[in-house]
C-alpha cells in the first residue's frame, strides 16, 4: 500500500512538473505591417478607404481601430473609413493576443470633392441676340482635374470644346444647354438664347442715380448708362414739364436757374418701344453755405469712412469678417486710423472717407494719401472730391475728378464699367463682364490668400458693377518667364503711385513703406474737364484706375493707408 501511495505521489510531481514547463511556453506576439509605407492614407468627402494591413502572429487576436478622441471604429482586421466632412483623422490601430499586443497609427486626409463647376455670367437670365449675330459661350469651369464638356441646342450635342459660338441665323427662342464631367462628379447649366428681329430685340438702360445735388449756380450732366437696344431711338428731356433738349443725346446738362427741386423726365421713343424715366434734382444754395472751419484740434487724417466697397481680390475678406456696408466701413476705418492698408481689389474698387471739416483749396498741395508704391511698383488710384452741397453731412453730392497726368487722352476712358459676378464655389476665379464687350477673371491665388471667396461678403447681389475713369495699363512682365513683374509709375495725380512730382521726395522706398502722394483741389475738374473752381471739400474717394492683372502678384489693386489734409501738416 505504501509503495501506491509513492507512486501516486510521484505521478502527481511529475504532472506538476510538466505542468509548469507548459505554462514557460508564450506564444509570440502579434505584428503589424501597414499597406502604406507613410502610413497615410488620402480619400475624398462621401467616399470610402480601405486600410488592410497585414498580420502576423494573430491566433485569436483582438483588432481595435480607435479615434483620436478614444471613439472606437471597428472591431475587424481592416477598416473601411467614410466621412462626410473633410479634415485630417488619426486612428490608433491595436491588435491584442495572449502573447501581447501591437499598435500603430495612421493618418486619414479627407479631401473636398473637385466638380467642374460652371460659372457662365448672364445665363440665369437668358441671352438675346439680333438676327444674324453670333454670341460666343465662355464658360469659367473650376476644377484641378480634366474636365469634359457637351454643349447641345434644343437636347441636339453640337460641341465637345470648352468654348462655344452660337450663331442666330432664324428668330426664335433656343435651349442650350453645358454639361461638365470629371471623376468627381458633374455639373450643368441651361440657358435660353432668343433670337430677334430688331423690332423684337428688347430694349434696356440704367441710370446711376436718380436724384442729385447740386449747389446754386453749377451744372451738373444727367447720364442714361448701358442703353441696350435702342436702335433708331430719340430722347426727349423735360425739366418741370418743359421740354428742354431733343434728339439722339442719351445726357443733358442741367443748370437750375434759382433754388428748389426740379423733376427731370427723359423719353425714349424707337419704332417699336416708348420708356420714361423720372430724375430729382435739388439746386441748393451757394458754395460756402455749409463750409466747416477747421477747429484748433482739428485732425488732420479722415474721421470717417463712408463707403468701402472693393473690387473683388486677394485682400477682400481675407482676416476679417464684414456681413454690412456698416461692418466694412468700420474695418477699414480702423484699419486707417492705425495706418494700416486697405486694399480696394480691382478696377472700380473704392473707399469714401470724410474730415471733420471742411478742407480748403488755397492753390498748393491741400490733400495727401498714402500708398505703399516703389519704383516698379504703382497701382493707380483715380482721386475724387465733393462738397457738402446739401448740408447734410454725407456724400450725396456731385463727384469731381482731380485731373492728373492721362486725364483727357485717348488712351484713358472716361466711362469705363465693370460688372462682377459672385462665383458659384468656394476657391473659384470672379468672372467679369465690361462694357465694352471684353471679359475676364480675377485670379484666385490659393498659394497665397486662401479665403473661400475674393467677392465681398457683404454685397448681397450675386453681380454688381463699378464705373470710373480707367487708365492704360502698363504693367509688364520683365523676365519673360512670369517671375518678375513690373508696374511703371505714372506722371502725377494719382494714389498708390511711385510719381517723381507729387511725392514730395526722393526716397525710392524700397521696403514699400506707407508713403504719400500729394493732390491739389484745384486739378478738380468738372464733367466736361473744365475746373471745377471749388474753394474746399469735405469728401474724397480713392478708386483703382485700371484693370490689369500681374500673373502671380494678382490684381493691379491700389492700396490705401490714410487720406489727410495737407494744409494741417504743411
Amino acid at each position: 500500500m505504501m509503495g501506491r501511495i509513492y507512486s501516486l505521489i510521484a505521478v502527481a510531481v511529475a504532472g506538476v512538473m510538466l505542468s509548469s514547463c507548459r505554462e514557460e511556453v508564450t506564444p509570440p506576439a502579434p505584428r503589424i505591417s501597414l499597406d502604406s509605407e507613410s502610413g497615410i492614407y488620402t480619400t475624398k468627402t462621401g467616399r470610402a478607404v480601405t486600410v488592410s494591413p497585414v498580420y502576423e502572429n494573430v491566433e485569436h487576436a483582438v483588432y481595435s481601430w480607435t479615434l483620436e478622441n478614444g471613439e472606437e471604429l471597428s472591431s475587424a482586421p481592416a477598416l473601411e473609413f467614410v466621412s462626410d466632412e473633410k479634415g485630417r483623422f488619426y486612428i490608433r490601430l491595436t491588435v491584442s493576443t495572449d502573447g501581447g499586443r501591437d499598435e500603430a497609427e495612421i493618418r486619414i486626409d479627407v479631401l473636398d470633392l473637385d466638380p467642374p463647376t460652371i460659372t457662365l455670367p448672364g445665363a440665369e437670365e437668358g441671352f438675346v441676340i439680333l438676327q444674324g449675330s453670333s454670341l460666343e459661350l465662355k464658360p469659367t469651369v473650376a476644377s484641378s482635374l480634366d474636365v469634359s464638356y457637351r454643349w447641345s441646342v434644343d437636347g441636339q450635342a453640337v460641341s465637345g470644346e470648352p468654348v462655344y459660338t452660337f450663331t442666330g441665323d432664324r428668330t426664335g427662342d433656343y435651349r442650350l444647354r453645358l454639361e461638365t464631367a470629371n471623376e468627381d462628379g458633374n455639373d450643368a447649366v441651361e440657358f435660353t438664347v432668343s433670337v430677334k428681329s430688331a423690332e423684337e430685340v428688347d430694349f434696356s438702360w440704367s441710370f446711376g442715380q436718380t436724384e442729385y445735388n447740386m449747389s446754386h449756380g453749377r451744372r451738373i450732366l444727367l447720364r442714361i448708362q448701358d442703353v441696350r437696344n435702342a436702335f433708331d431711338a430719340v430722347y426727349t428731356w423735360y425739366a418741370d414739364g418743359q421740354q428742354v433738349q431733343q434728339g439722339e443725346r442719351t445726357d443733358y446738362v442741367f443748370s437750375g436757374s434759382a433754388e428748389g427741386v426740379y423733376t427731370v423726365r427723359v423719353e425714349m421713343r424707337n419704332s417699336y418701344l416708348t420708356a420714361t424715366k423720372e430724375l430729382k434734382v435739388n439746386v441748393c444754395p451757394s458754395e460756402g453755405t455749409y463750409y466747416r472751419p477747421a477747429s484748433a484740434g482739428g485732425l488732420p487724417s479722415c474721421s470717417e469712412v463712408f463707403e468701402f466697397l472693393p473690387a473683388p481680390g486677394q485682400f477682400v475678406n481675407e482676416y476679417y469678417t464684414a456681413n454690412t456696408m456698416e461692418e466694412a466701413c468700420e474695418y477699414a476705418r480702423s484699419r486707417m486710423s492705425q495706418t494700416q492698408y486697405v486694399s480696394l481689389g480691382g478696377f472700380g474698387g473704392y473707399v469714401v472717407v470724410g474730415f471733420d471739416h471742411s478742407v480748403d483749396n488755397d492753390g498748393d498741395y491741400n490733400l495727401a494719401i498714402t500708398g505703399n508704391a516703389f519704383d516698379g511698383s504703382s497701382e493707380p488710384g483715380i482721386v475724387w472730391v465733393m462738397q457738402d452741397e446739401n448740408g447734410d453731412g454725407l456724400p450725396n453730392d456731385t463727384w469731381y475728378e482731380l485731373k492728373g497726368s492721362e486725364y483727357g487722352k485717348a488712351e484713358t476712358d472716361q466711362d469705363y464699367a465693370v460688372t462682377y459676378y459672385r462665383p458659384e464655389a468656394p476657391g473659384m476665379p470672379v468672372t467679369w463682364t465690361d462694357n465694352r464687350g471684353n471679359t475676364g477673371t480675377v485670379d484666385y491665388l490659393g498659394s497665397f490668400h486662401r479665403q473661400d471667396y475674393y467677392y465681398p461678403a457683404w454685397v448681397e447681389e450675386d453681380s454688381y458693377t463699378l464705373r470710373g475713369t480707367c487708365l492704360k495699363a502698363r504693367n509688364y512682365d520683365a523676365s519673360g518667364n512670369g517671375t518678375y513683374w513690373v508696374n511703371p509709375a505714372y506722371d502725377w495725380g494719382y494714389a498708390d503711385n511711385f510719381s517723381s512730382t507729387d511725392r514730395l521726395t526722393d526716397d525710392d522706398n524700397y521696403n514699400a513703406a506707407p508713403a504719400d502722394n500729394h493732390f491739389r483741389i484745384g486739378d478738380a475738374v468738372t464733367f466736361d474737364g473744365k475746373p471745377a473752381n471749388l474753394g474746399y471739400i469735405d469728401f474724397v474717394k480713392v478708386q483703382v484706375g485700371v484693370n490689369a492683372k500681374s500673373g502671380w502678384l494678382g490684381e493691379v489693386s491700389t492700396e490705401v493707408f490714410d487720406v489727410k489734409d495737407f494744409n494741417l501738416l504743411k
